[in-house]
């Protein structure tokens, strides 16, 4: 892992278990996984949160305002609001893709699931993503809860993230194999 990255993900683990904290003792579990969900889905729809989020050139204030403008709009509770306007007045708003993924991590945990991170060369089917979340039970041990990407250029099949695993079936994956493999013998 980068520097870089390693220091975002060392801000976003404190805020998280501190506001994870918060949550589980309000009993407010629910409420911070559909913030957790509204974040992450704002995040990626929105160029405009994401240079908010991670550009030098808006100033702690200019963060703090718009993110109090924006969380009542988005349906984010007065917990994450707040969190999120800590992290703007400290300039650490630029860690809220990990923050998010460490909340998930721990929401994940307290309610006994693990999550399983799957590319897919085209969307799944909600019959599909079932499906795959009962085969990953059998090998976890616990409930997965799946999310998903696409990417078209793996051709076709999977890369599943699971833990500490990570299982490759994409075509685009057997064709570099194979390329490797021509290369090796001629």
């Amino acid at each position: 892992m980068s520097e870089p990255a390693s220091i975002s993900s060392g801000i976003a683990a404190r805020y998280a278990t501190a506001l994870f904290a918060i949550a589980k003792d309000a009993n407010a579990l629910a409420a911070l996984e559909s913030d957790v969900n509204t974040l992450d889905a704002v995040y990626a729809e929105s160029a405009d949160f994401r240079s908010l989020a991670a550009s030098p050139i808006y100033s702690r204030e200019a963060q703090d305002h718009a993110v109090a403008a924006l969380a009542p709009k988005m349906g984010i509770g007065a917990m994450t609001a707040n969190t999120l306007r800590l992290m703007a007045s400290k300039r650490r708003l630029y860690a809220l893709p990990q923050l998010i993924a460490q909340l998930r991590a721990l929401i994940a945990e307290a309610k006994g699931e693990i999550s399983a991170e799957v590319v897919s060369a085209q969307p799944l089917s909600d019959a599909q993503k079932q499906q795959l979340a009962e085969v990953l039970k059998v090998s976890a041990g616990k409930d997965v809860k799946i999310n998903t990407a696409v990417d078209e250029s793996l051709i076709g099949g999977l890369i599943v993230k699971l833990g500490s695993k990570m299982i490759d079936t994409s075509v685009k994956a057997r064709l570099n194999a194979l390329q490797n493999t021509m290369k090796e013998v001629g």
